[in-house]
């Protein structure tokens, strides 16, 4: 007879796999709701107002399907001081960045996007945490058997910079923003991109600290950052009709995600963290079954 784990993973129907699924379905509908966001945004009229509110939503469930995805991997507590520091630091150095020219180059937000905090739109650092945080879990499944601190900050830092290969050419054809001196990419110029590495960076060290890699990657995060670089890539050659940024954004992110997944998919065991750490609803690894029973 085959005893029925307990503890983390509790018993089958009971309060634990109540809460787990609860977790899904905090992961789940934020993230139907970003999908349905961005499917819209190319519908709507170009820098008018439905595309604002579209904006505002895809980053808000962007945010909070990468909440959920952490809180779930590290608990809430945690993930709340986490998304929090990101964000006041982002939000000052968004300041610091329109006020200075320094560490993105010289640029101003236009007053499109509402609410503001000290001149940033309250999205933008938002924004920062909801793509940080599964641009680091890409970068640790990427990395594999080699994934260390500092491999990790430093592409990390790449994944997320990459991102803006889509985000600065939309948001600026939108009139979310201008730069002082028009750039060569889409009038972006190269500082920003630098800025960006450089602030990357800083948050890629931040969340060694905030929420450390636990063994595996988390593949939630992972598919969130590989469900952006593809529907971005799409929307950019098939919607938005700009195929240079579909080719420049699909060929920094794509190839990140793409060894991700190929190193999750490699995994001889498949180790289930959501339902670890939501302590129910586990798939009962193959190498810990003995005779039949089931270890806890």
């Amino acid at each position: 007879m085959t005893r029925r784990s307990t503890g983390a993973t509790g018993a089958a129907g009971g309060p634990v796999a109540g809460s787990a699924r609860a977790s899904r379905l905090g992961e789940a509908i934020p993230a139907a709701i970003t999908l349905a966001g961005m499917i819209a945004t190319p519908l709507a009229r170009r820098g008018g107002p439905v595309r604002r509110t579209l904006s505002t939503v895809v980053v808000s469930g962007l945010f909070a399907t990468t909440s959920a995805a952490a809180a779930r991997r590290w608990g809430a507590p945690r993930t709340a001081i986490a998304a929090s520091g990101v964000a006041a630091a982002t939000t000052a150095v968004e300041h610091l960045g329109t006020a200075t020219g320094r560490p993105f180059g010289a640029y101003g937000y236009t007053g499109a996007l509402r609410p503001q905090v000290a001149g940033v739109p309250a999205i933008v650092p938002l924004a920062w945490f909801a793509m940080a945080v599964p641009a680091r879990e890409t970068a640790h499944a990427a990395l594999a058997q080699h994934s260390t601190p500092a491999r990790r900050i430093a592409l990390g830092a790449v994944a997320l910079t990459a991102w803006d290969l889509f985000l600065d050419p939309q948001m600026v054809g939108e009139g979310y923003w201008r730069w002082v001196r028009a750039g060569r990419y889409r009038g972006i110029p190269v500082t920003n991109y630098l800025g960006w590495l450089a602030t990357s960076a800083a948050v890629m060290a931040a969340l060694e600290v905030a929420l450390p890699p636990d063994g595996e990657a988390d593949r939630s995060l992972v598919a969130e950052y590989g469900v952006m670089a593809g529907m971005e890539t799409l929307g950019f050659a098939a919607f938005f009709r700009d195929r240079v940024v579909a080719v420049v954004g699909g060929a920094a992110m794509m190839p990140i995600a793409a060894a991700a997944a190929r190193s999750l998919l490699r995994t001889r065991h498949w180790h289930d963290v959501r339902g670890e750490r939501s302590a129910g609803g586990v798939r009962l690894r193959a190498d810990v079954r003995f005779g039949g029973t089931a270890r806890g």
